[in-house]
């Protein structure tokens, strides 16, 4: 090697800002840089050839053998954390921007020079910022672990709050349900759903940034990755969503509360019952709503008995009755009919009213949309129908025309997929 890259590469590892030292296979010193003078106090030239054990009596020696043997033996840089206080040459030294002694991190790995001959490679640097920065993330991680227990319990306080709609909605279907109240919980629910999306995207982004301190990303790069998901925002963000969601979901829990005070919450268990039965007790129902505007025509075939949630059943067919006796403005004609084909039944309501347009029948199925106005509608009986039939692995279709009525086609699997499941029989 020429004495010209000599000197380069000396200035280079003097001023790059990290203590380097190398030793061979047996550990004695063969050289080190300034920052490793500086740190330790002693020169160089008196200590070529000598155990770095000896140079440095007061450094964790246990803990450079073992690095020194693992970097030999896999051919592969070994690193020691900052937080085992790996500080394997010298004595602590201050770090001036926070007037404090420096976290050291440590590395050791094998090479050979220029001869073949074994060396090893001893880096030591300064780890203070990453320290600080991972101390700052993990308090951070920890609230974020309790936003998401909370964020947890919020979504169990919707999934509480759709049970006790849908049965509010049953009540509303036979005439029960105060008029609005679709109004008064679309807003809240609507902005806590939306603060889930916020929140989810803040909990990716965090965990990126937590991931890639994990993977001991130089000070830098962390920096730079903490500035593009703007942290400080979202650190102050989170907070006030989880405030909103929370009174959102006060103000979603009292209007249930006020519902379930005019309703009986039926068995959600699934259970063998007689469809055709719940069409008859249904039809009984809504009677009053069909008998000043429409003709009704049943016909309904043979079924098997089919395993299904009844109340939940019979929500659904009084939802689609009420709306076929709606749709028709004076006179018409309400058709009900029923059949099996296969291992599932069906049942078809269709009506001669009004009919829906193509951009209508696209969105009846959205919660809290409605085409009725005010205090004649929630809007969430079509939605919690669809919802109710998905849950029993069925399927509800439309068709319609303007001025030509309505057909809703319900279709549902006779036994649910769990074949081991215990099923009782309903008496209706």
């Amino acid at each position: 090697m020429s004495s010209r890259i000599e000197h380069m590469l000396r200035g280079f590892f003097n001023h790059i800002g990290f203590g380097l030292l190398v030793t061979d296979h047996a550990l004695r010193v063969l050289f080190w840089n300034d920052m490793i003078e500086r740190q330790s106090g002693l020169n160089l030239a008196t200590h070529l050839g000598q155990p770095i054990t000896t140079v440095f009596p007061d450094s964790d020696h246990a803990t450079l053998k073992k690095m020194a043997t693992e970097a030999i033996a896999n051919d592969w840089p070994v690193y020691s954390h900052w937080r085992q206080s790996p500080l394997l040459v010298g004595d602590p030294i201050l770090n001036p921007k926070y007037n404090s002694p420096r976290l050291e991190s440590s590395m050791v790995f094998a090479f050979n020079d220029t001869n073949g001959q074994p060396l090893l490679g001893f880096v030591q640097y300064d780890a203070t910022d990453i320290a600080r920065s991972y101390e700052k993330l993990n308090d951070a991680r920890n609230q974020l672990a309790i936003r998401e227990l909370e964020q947890e319990e919020l979504i169990i306080s919707l999934k509480q709050a759709n049970m006790q709609l849908v049965q509010s909605e049953k009540m509303a279907a036979i005439g029960q349900l105060a008029a609005g109240v679709a109004h008064e919980i679309n807003n809240p629910i609507s902005f806590v759903m939306s603060n889930i999306n916020a929140l989810s995207g803040y909990v990716t982004d965090v965990l990126h940034l937590i991931n890639a301190v994990e993977d001991k990303l130089d000070i830098q790069r962390l920096q730079q990755l903490k500035d593009s998901i703007d942290f400080g925002m979202i650190r102050d963000d989170i907070q006030d969503l989880l405030q909103e969601s929370t009174e959102g979901i006060s103000r979603v829990r009292k209007i249930i509360q006020s519902l379930k005070e005019f309703s009986h919450q039926g068995s959600n268990e699934f259970a063998l019952a007689d469809l055709n039965t719940a069409i008859r007790n249904s039809l009984n129902l809504v009677h009053n709503e069909i008998k000043y505007k429409a003709e009704l025509i049943v016909e309904l075939g043979d079924l098997p008995q089919v395993e299904c949630i009844l109340s939940e059943i019979n929500q659904v067919l009084v939802n689609l009755l009420v709306n076929a006796a709606q749709a028709i403005d004076q006179q018409g004609v309400i058709t009900v009919r029923s059949g099996s084909v296969g291992k599932k039944v069906w049942i078809n309501i269709e009506d001669t009213g009004c009919g829906m347009d193509n951009a209508t029948q696209k969105r009846i199925f959205e919660p809290f949309f409605t085409t009725k106005e005010v205090g004649t509608g929630t809007g969430l009986g079509l939605s919690l129908s669809y919802n109710i039939v998905q849950k029993h692995g069925g399927r509800i279709e439309v068709i319609s025309e303007p001025g030509a009525g309505t057909c809703f086609h319900l279709e549902l699997p006779v036994l649910q997929p769990n074949e081991h499941k215990e099923v009782s029989y309903v008496s209706q």
